[in-house]
């Protein structure tokens, strides 16, 4: 059953995807007014340790916003596993938020729907301008070539999180630097009831940011020079199967992580039953939840031999979320007024140091709150070890498609079916299949 429903849901949004396509555009008015200019609806992405813990630190901003501008924000935080489906649904239909958060690897795919405002000079203007926003940050906001779909509101980078106390308990000195040191590691902190490292089986999104890293680390891309799917490859592949043998073959994830889906690894991570976490910006998630920062330390994530660089030491995905604005919007003045606040130095401070984040605005990322040595360690790998996952227009489906097959193998290896390089392969062929034919 588990399959099967995951198969349902990519079907789903690939035909969503399609439907989008084919109509051009993501409006039912074919374009926005200025006709409710009072009010604004914002969808936000659920950042923080909770969506109760999101609405206390968004809520705030919201207010001092209506405050200077007259504009009352009715927020909701939407969950990351609907937040894709809810937007693809909307652009069908036309009926969705002025203003919304989209996972920055979503931009080029959300772009070709024609339902969000393009970001041309005169837009950025408005906001003070393209250049206030850092290089790697916009390079993950549309096809290239093209007006951005979205500006840049929150940067990120993957670490790992590591136990001090279960790393000394175990006898184990330093932070792994290599896949083969992190698995040793592991095996030692993997006792007791407690595990390894934790994971997040059941989320396309996490198992997609993983699996990128791996194919990246092999020489290998999901997608060829030209856009075309290609998840088959022997590197994809290997990728694919390192990842998922951190549960089936070297047993340092435990297999109830399989069905993760809700930053349930966190939490675990935080009340110490995991020893370690390959996270996104994770400090502020795990203080809300107890964790001192003094409990827990930061390192760069491993990688196959040697240290973090570019090409196949490549150990994160450029992470982040920007803010977009539905074109079909009835306060398109407003909306634009709500991106500029957002983006503001002021309000960057405020929201990226809640979320333990980056600003990706350039006066904004170089205040001391952002010196910590926690996040020394996500600015060395934004600015010389991360890379964008592919900005094309399938980029969506891929994070359904491949991000459910994953998903699959995981249950495999936590009801204690093989996991073969053959097993692997076929599951990546079926996600292939799903893809739009070019």
């Amino acid at each position: 059953m588990r399959r099967i429903r995951a198969a349902a849901a990519g079907a789903v949004t690939v035909s969503l995807l399609t439907a989008v396509t084919a109509c051009g555009g993501g409006s039912s008015t074919g374009g926005g007014s200025n006709d409710s200019p009072k009010t604004l609806t914002y969808w936000a992405s659920n950042q923080g340790a909770s969506i109760e813990v999101d609405k206390k630190v968004l809520q705030p901003e919201l207010d001092k916003f209506e405050k200077q501008s007259g504009i009352k924000v009715k927020v909701e935080v939407v969950p990351w596993s609907d937040l894709l489906n809810r937007i693809l649904t909307a652009t069908t239909s036309g009926q969705g938020p002025d203003v919304l958060n989209i996972g920055n690897t979503w931009s080029a795919s959300l772009q070709a729907t024609g339902a969000l405002l393009p970001w041309d000079a005169s837009n950025f203007a408005k906001i003070g301008g393209k250049d206030r926003f850092v290089d790697s940050a916009l390079g993950s906001t549309g096809a290239q070539g093209k007006d951005p779909a979205a500006v840049p509101l929150y940067s990120m980078a993957y670490a790992l999180y590591y136990n001090k106390k279960l790393f000394a308990d175990a006898g184990i000195a330093k932070p792994p630097a290599t896949w083969d040191e992190l698995i040793a590691d592991g095996k030692k902190l993997s006792k007791g009831g407690k595990w390894g490292l934790g994971a997040e089986g059941s989320n396309p999104s996490e198992n997609i940011h993983h699996t990128f890293v791996f194919a990246k680390q092999h020489g290998a891309d999901f997608f060829t020079a030209d856009g075309k799917p290609d998840f088959t490859s022997d590197g994809t592949v290997a990728a694919v199967k390192q990842y998922i043998d951190l549960m089936a073959k070297d047993k340092i994830i435990a297999p109830g992580n399989a069905e993760y889906a809700q930053n349930q690894s966190v939490s675990d991570f935080a009340k110490g039953k995991n020893a370690m976490l390959l996270w996104q910006s994770a400090s502020a998630n795990l203080k809300s939840q107890g964790m001192s920062d003094d409990a827990y330390g930061i390192a760069p994530v491993p990688v196959q031999s040697g240290t973090p660089g570019t090409g196949t030491n490549v150990n994160s995905m450029v992470a982040g979320i920007n803010l977009a604005v539905f074109k079909n919007s009835h306060n398109l003045d407003g909306a634009t007024k709500f991106v500029k606040f957002m983006t503001s130095d002021a309000e960057q401070k405020i929201l990226n140091t809640a979320y333990s984040s980056i600003p990706p605005v350039k006066t904004a990322q170089t205040d001391a709150t952002f010196n910590t040595p926690a996040n020394a360690v996500l600015k060395d790998t934004l600015a010389k070890s991360a890379a964008a996952l592919p900005q094309v227009a399938d980029e969506s489906q891929f994070e359904t498609t491949v991000g459910t097959a994953v998903k699959a193998l995981f249950a495999d290896a936590a009801a204690g079916r093989a996991v073969t390089t053959e097993s692997v392969k076929a599951e990546l062929e079926k996600a292939q299949q799903q893809m739009p034919a070019k």
